[in-house]
């Protein structure tokens, strides 16, 4: 197992940017009059998961920074989740890239609530 030097070490983060490119390129079909809603807040929200993680590692030898940036993290990535959702709603995704995307999430989600449960500085 190698060592953990950096953030983009963490499967956690990489998962997360995977994600958050994935929902890139989906919302990329999301017609015009969403860009400054739904668009621009799924994109945040999803980019928001892997960036929380790169900011707590920033702080990791101080554990509750790191635990709150976490925090932070799967609140962005719940959020991400109920963006999707309107967008399942409105018909801009399909019932399987939702369901995709859904399993991604639920399990990065599990991924970081472990990281959280079990992080010690």
């Amino acid at each position: 197992k190698m060592a953990i030097t950096k953030f983009t070490d963490l499967d956690v983060y990489n998962l997360a940017e995977s994600m958050a490119m994935d929902i890139f390129r989906l919302s990329s079909v999301f017609p015009k009059e969403e860009k400054y809603s739904l668009t621009d807040q799924i994109r945040r929200s999803s980019r928001s998961v892997a960036v929380n993680i790169a900011e707590g590692w920033g702080k990791r030898n101080y554990e509750n920074q790191f635990k709150r940036h976490i925090i932070d993290s799967i609140g962005s990535l719940e959020e991400t989740k109920s963006w999707l959702g309107f967008a399942l709603k409105c018909g801009y995704l399909n019932k399987h890239d939702y369901q995709d995307i859904h399993n991604v999430l639920d399990e990065l989600g599990a991924k970081l609530y472990m990281l959280h449960k079990n992080w010690h500085s």
